[in-house]
């Protein structure tokens, strides 16, 4: 038996049973046996009308799934009642993208070779989906993932992050009440052996990750040939601030971007790299606004920043943030552990470059402050490290905005607003080690669907 438990006091929510090999085995036979037999694929139609009842569904039980989130993640109350109607919207893009999942005419009659002849293609669905999620979003990750893939016309198996599988399982619980044929969606609550051994067989034709870039990667060059993937890893967000930067947008949109789910988010702020004559200023106001941050139970609705997922990583938090002062770091707030869940949201002032807290993704509250003179050699040293994934520019200067867009390795540069903006229609991941392939609900469709040409000869043409 497993153990779930809120990460905030740490109290039992509930024990589940970790399936093996035999139980994914199972899954595997059902998603694969349904894809085969082609008369028991879900027509567009049908799932139009499944993903509408389950958004309606979806609606009618905002606070049940709200309290889920919250306490089995530890997002407060307030961010998580958003990610519940972020993901009720994410089913609604999905069901409006159906009718996109279309091909288009090939011209013909171009050469000789080629006359007499129409020309066109369709997307079908790709295939058995494996996805496996993370915890830090822990039912909007899954609509991006089950959803997408039900939309697409792919039967789905997902396992949910071991701290949080209970939004997953209530989105099942719902899915099958809005009319999902039995075998389309499978959750699976498996340990990370057993997950390997599903992922990586040959019936899978799409792996979607969320999670550690260790895992991600070894993962997909274990993966069947002929496996399509996509990885969503981590990052450690940059942030170019100008000395034209307007103070009074740009602190709130910091203070969000940096201790939004205690730092927990892949595109967190992390390291701002401020011109050096306003550096102290942004780093001792930033300070201010965290210090003033309520920490506490996520299931309170005044809390604004809530406990890490596990103790082990207040531990880890703790000792990066004692590293970076012991070699220079000035720490203008927090630095401490609340309890053994929680740590303080932390500002650190030109840490090391070298230290973890520069080098690492943070995952934590904790937002770092470097001064700069030159802002070409503050792109190099955002750019330098081997994640990327978002960034983010504050000026009111046009031309410096576009510079630091195109001179920055991010796959989405924000300009005049936080590392961590997103919305679930856009495109969304990492490059380089960060990640591979993108999300974002229409692009995940797409890319869990494939493209077919049929080509008719005919005398009438």
């Amino acid at each position: 038996m497993h153990k779930i438990v809120s990460p905030f006091d740490l109290t039992l929510i509930k024990e589940i049973t970790l399936v093996g090999k035999t139980e994914a085995e199972k899954a595997l036979t059902t998603a694969y046996s349904l894809f085969q037999d082609q008369s028991k694929w879900i027509p567009a139609y049908e799932r139009i009308a499944i993903l509408e009842r389950t958004a309606e569904i979806m609606k009618s039980r905002i606070d049940e799934l709200t309290k889920t989130a919250a306490q089995e993640g530890g997002k407060p109350y307030t961010d998580s009642k958003v990610e519940v109607l972020r993901a009720i919207n994410g089913v609604k893009i999905a069901t409006e993208h159906i009718g996109q999942l279309k091909g288009g005419q090939v011209p013909m009659g171009l050469t000789k070779a080629s006359e007499g002849r129409l020309a066109f293609t369709t997307r079908e669905p790709i295939g058995v989906v494996a996805s496996v999620s993370a915890f830090n979003h822990p039912l909007n990750l899954i609509v991006h993932q089950v959803i997408t893939a039900i939309a697409a016309g792919c039967p789905v198996i997902i396992k949910p992050a071991t701290t949080t599988p209970f939004s997953c399982f209530a989105l099942f619980e719902i899915l099958k009440e809005a009319g999902l044929p039995d075998g389309w969606c499978q959750p699976i609550f498996c340990d990370r052996e057993t997950a390997e051994f599903l992922v990586t067989d040959k019936r899978i034709n799409y792996f979607s990750f969320i999670g550690s870039a260790n895992v991600g990667w070894y993962l997909r060059s274990k993966l069947a040939p002929g496996t399509r993937c996509a990885l969503e890893h981590g990052g450690a967000a940059p942030v170019i601030v100008e000395k034209d930067a307007d103070f009074d947008s740009m602190l709130p949109a910091l203070l969000k971007g940096g201790y939004y789910h205690a730092g927990q988010v892949c595109v967190s702020v992390q390291r701002v790299f401020a011109y050096k004559s306003i550096c102290e200023s942004l780093a001792n106001q930033l300070a201010e606004m965290a210090s003033n941050l309520v920490v506490g139970d996520p299931l309170d609705e005044k809390t604004e920043v809530g406990p890490l997922i596990l103790p082990k990583e207040v531990d880890r938090v703790e000792e990066w943030v004692n590293e970076a002062v012991k070699l220079g770091a000035k720490l203008l707030c927090g630095g401490k552990r609340i309890s053994e869940t929680c740590y303080e949201p932390t500002v650190l002032l030109n840490p090391p470059l070298d230290v973890k807290v520069s080098t690492a993704e943070i995952f934590g509250p904790v937002v770092c402050v470097y001064a700069y003179s030159d802002r070409d050699k503050a792109i190099e040293i955002a750019n330098s490290l081997d994640v990327h994934f978002q960034a983010s520019v504050f000026t009111k200067d046009l031309d410096i905005a576009l510079d630091c867009v195109k001179k920055l390795n991010a796959t989405a540069v924000m300009v005049n607003d936080h590392t961590a903006f997103r919305v679930d229609w856009m495109p969304f991941g990492g490059r380089d080690s960060s990640g591979i392939g993108m999300g974002g609900i229409q692009y995940s469709m797409h890319e869990m669907t494939r493209e077919k040409l049929m080509v008719i000869k005919s005398n009438l043409l």
